[in-house]
């Protein structure tokens, strides 16, 4: 039917197609753009904090906001210090993988953060 079309990366559905500039999946629903059929990060991108400095691995970052955990009733407070982190193509915006004290591993989205 669509021999030039990939198929879905979420489900691996056959019969995709094109809707203006996306790919669709008529099973599953999923949309994506055909630039990003390959599935990994171009080789020039840098994940940025939250003022702009360029992220590593291993890096020391610190919390800039206030964040809400999900199972907890403390918050992750303003000021702490994430150590050793990972740069990661996380759910959705989530690109560091990290172990905060008190509350275990987790994945962070780099606006919230911010190099020491």
């Amino acid at each position: 039917m669509n021999e030039t079309l990939p198929p879905c990366p979420e489900c691996a559905s056959e019969y995709t197609y094109e809707m203006g500039a996306l790919l669709v999946c008529p099973e599953c629903a999923h949309e994506w753009s055909p630039a990003a059929d390959t599935g990994e990060e171009p080789a020039d991108a840098t994940i940025k904090d939250a003022v702009g400095n360029i992220l590593a691995d291993g890096d020391t970052v610190t919390v800039i906001k206030d964040l809400k955990v999900k199972g907890s009733s403390a918050p992750i407070k303003v000021g702490t210090k994430v150590r050793g982190i990972r740069l990661v193509n996380g759910v959705g915006d989530h690109d560091i993988d990290c172990k905060v004290d008190g509350f275990g591993p987790m994945q962070l989205k780099s606006s919230v953060v911010k190099t020491i």
